[in-house]
């Protein structure tokens, strides 16, 4: 119910923003954008979707129900937040893992801090795009006032199941 209900309000909101286009030109100019970036990653979102298929059947559901599933606790959120700091790639390797692991058994808060450790910390991000844009002065000021985000929001899902 929930995809439905947000597919309509994408859905409305597109012909909003379709109907403010008012020119030919523009609304031409939008669909070019639209098919390039359909183009570009309609390719990715098939292979991640069959990589979260696939990953769920590789993954031993017993480790994930052990480290990540009910009986996990805040070490579940502990390691989800390690784990996203580790993991390389970017939107579609990591939302593919998380729902491969939540297949095998991982729970909601857990992959919680995955998801989120992952957008602050994953290190390939910080290697190739944080230091050679802003430095190290810069990366150890970010990650010393933001490291508790994943274990605050992990730890928030987990007192919500």
């Amino acid at each position: 119910m929930n995809i439905l209900i947000g597919t309509v309000v994408l859905a409305v909101l597109a012909l909003w923003v379709w109907q403010k286009l008012e020119t030919e030109a523009n609304r031409s100019e939008a669909y070019a954008g639209v098919w390039r970036m359909t183009r570009m990653n309609l390719p990715r979102l098939v292979i991640a979707l069959i990589s979260a298929g696939l990953f769920a059947e590789l993954l031993p559901e017993d480790t994930v129900r052990r480290y990540l599933g009910d009986t996990s606790g805040f070490q579940g959120v502990l390691l989800g937040s390690v784990l996203g700091v580790l993991t390389p790639g970017g939107a579609f390797v990591s939302f593919a893992l998380a729902a491969g692991a939540m297949n095998a058994g991982a729970t909601m808060p857990a992959m919680v801090a995955y998801l989120t450790s992952w957008a602050l910390f994953a290190v390939t991000k910080v290697i190739t795009e944080e230091l050679a844009f802003l430095g190290p002065k810069f990366i150890l000021k970010r990650v010393m006032v933001s490291w508790p985000i994943p274990l605050i929001a992990g730890g928030t899902a987990l007192a919500f199941t």
